[in-house]
């Protein structure tokens, strides 16, 4: 009698854990099939964004389709926040957990190229989607949507929030989200960036600084009396040759990037008065960040003192950490990624995809990847890419889990006119719906299991140490705002 007993209520939990499952993936139905049957919609949006590509701190109009949108499906958006005109933060429910998605739109100055598979300006030297922050944003969207949808049908407690960053590329927006503590009473983030492969992010990032050396001299006769000035050109030059010698002399994963943003006048005859040079500092951790940036301020001070000139130097304020990694959030990605697949093109998509791949020598089997999700490689989780993204300083405020879907042509550089001319496509919205996808079940799963959240904070609280505070790399700045306005 007793096992039968024991046997019954075996079945009724078996029976009652099977029913919930089976009632999880009905609701899960509801959030892919929104997906499945949205394509036109953010097909539409990303192309709207991708035909009027802004630059960072200036996307007035990107922004603001993402904010209808959202607007229109329920969500409550706030508009403008941490002293940012394009930023904004939209909600969706109540309660916990509080789930994060980021989402970007600021594109790239030059880089202006039509949808064909050769180079072709719409406008010469105009503005270009190469990093698909077009893409970005309407999956984030998309997928905040779809959880919306979800949470509507389930009757679930929680909160969606999407997070419109502007000016990633450079201006680092999310600094100042976080700074302005936005991040706080958030539980997880989740992210995603266009790519050439269906992945999870296993790899960190570099920390990153922006300074500006602004040298002044006197000007003069260059002829007539030459030795009454003093050029701010020949400060610039100095530095610059200076630093490039410096290269040798750093660890081989750091990176020093410089422009001359002011040459210093227009004829050869005039002793420069002005001159200035900025400059982009990289390194693995936030010390050697610093070790780099006084040897660099050194090379400043010494140019100046050699040439007789003045200089100032102006620390942005949109400096980045590098990136927080967290194993379980990775591993809870892969699995959703590797339960919505590859991406499929059909024969125009992949006539084109060919035609692309020739120009950047991809060979013809590495578009067969894009089929296939890439299998998580313990390896290589927390080495180094040479890149630096403002994500980094969202995932010291809270958990932060990222991957990549397939919006652009294997092979294709990063900022490349290939990646602007493959993302204005319907190659880019299959890749935007995927990661919408991924977005769904990964909030489900965090949503209805306490546990995964759980383990995902505390990974994050443990890599932060017991004391952690996060405090900006260049504190008590504001944003740059008009950084992308030639002046």
């Amino acid at each position: 009698m007793k096992k039968t007993i024991i046997s019954l209520v075996v079945l009724i939990c078996v029976t009652h854990l099977n029913a919930q499952k089976a009632d999880k993936f009905t609701k899960e139905k509801v959030a892919i099939d929104y997906i499945n049957h949205s394509f036109g919609i953010y097909d539409k949006i990303q192309k709207s964004i991708w035909a009027t590509p802004e630059l960072g701190f200036l996307e007035e109009k990107s922004s603001a389709v993402h904010q209808k949108h959202l607007t229109e499906n329920g969500f409550q958006v706030e508009k403008g926040v941490a002293g940012m005109p394009t930023a904004f933060i939209a909600t969706y429910g109540s309660g916990s957990p509080v789930i994060g998605i980021l989402a970007e739109f600021d594109a790239l100055s030059g880089l202006s190229q039509d949808t064909v598979p050769y180079r072709k300006a719409l406008i010469e030297g105009g503005n270009g989607h190469g990093c698909g922050h077009q893409l970005l944003g309407t999956g984030s969207v998309a997928g905040a949507v779809a959880i919306k949808k979800w949470l509507e049908a389930s009757h679930t407690k929680g909160t969606i929030k999407v997070f419109g960053t502007p000016a990633e590329e450079g201006g680092g927006g999310k600094v100042f989200f976080a700074q302005a503590g936005l991040f706080n009473g958030i539980d997880i983030v989740l992210d995603w960036h266009p790519s050439d492969r269906n992945a999870v992010n296993t790899k960190t990032s570099l920390a990153r600084i922006s300074i500006t050396y602004h040298f002044t001299g006197k000007a003069a006769h260059a002829a007539g009396n030459p030795e009454k000035g003093r050029s701010a050109l020949d400060g610039v030059e100095a530095m610059n040759q200076m630093v490039n010698a410096l290269r040798e002399h750093i660890p081989s994963d750091a990176r020093i990037h410089y422009v001359i943003t002011n040459g210093g006048g227009l004829s050869p005859n005039v002793v420069p008065a002005e001159a200035e040079v900025s400059y982009y500092v990289r390194a693995k951790n936030i010390e050697e960040l610093f070790d780099i940036l006084t040897r660099v301020d050194n090379a400043a001070d010494g140019a100046a003192l050699g040439t007789g000139t003045q200089v100032i130097k102006n620390r942005l304020g949109g400096a980045i950490y590098p990136v927080l990694l967290n194993k379980p959030f990775t591993k809870l990605i892969q699995k959703n990624l590797e339960r919505i697949g590859g991406i499929e093109w059909n024969e125009q998509e992949l006539a084109f995809a060919k035609e692309i791949a020739n120009s950047t020598n991809t060979q013809p089997e590495e578009l067969e990847k894009v089929k296939t999700v890439e299998p998580y490689n313990e390896s290589t989780f927390g080495q180094i890419l040479p890149s630096s993204t403002d994500v980094a300083d969202v995932s010291w405020n809270v958990p932060v889990g990222s991957f990549g879907t397939v919006t652009f042509i294997p092979g294709s550089p990063g900022h490349s006119w290939q990646n602007v001319a493959a993302g204005g496509t319907t190659i880019g919205t299959k890749g935007v719906l995927a990661a919408a996808k991924v977005f769904a079940l990964t909030a489900i799963d965090l949503f209805t299991t306490p546990a995964l959240l759980e383990s995902i904070k505390a990974e994050f609280n443990n890599l932060r140490g017991k004391d952690y505070k996060y405090t900006p790399i260049v504190p008590d700045k504001g944003p740059e705002l008009d950084y992308r306005i030639k002046k």
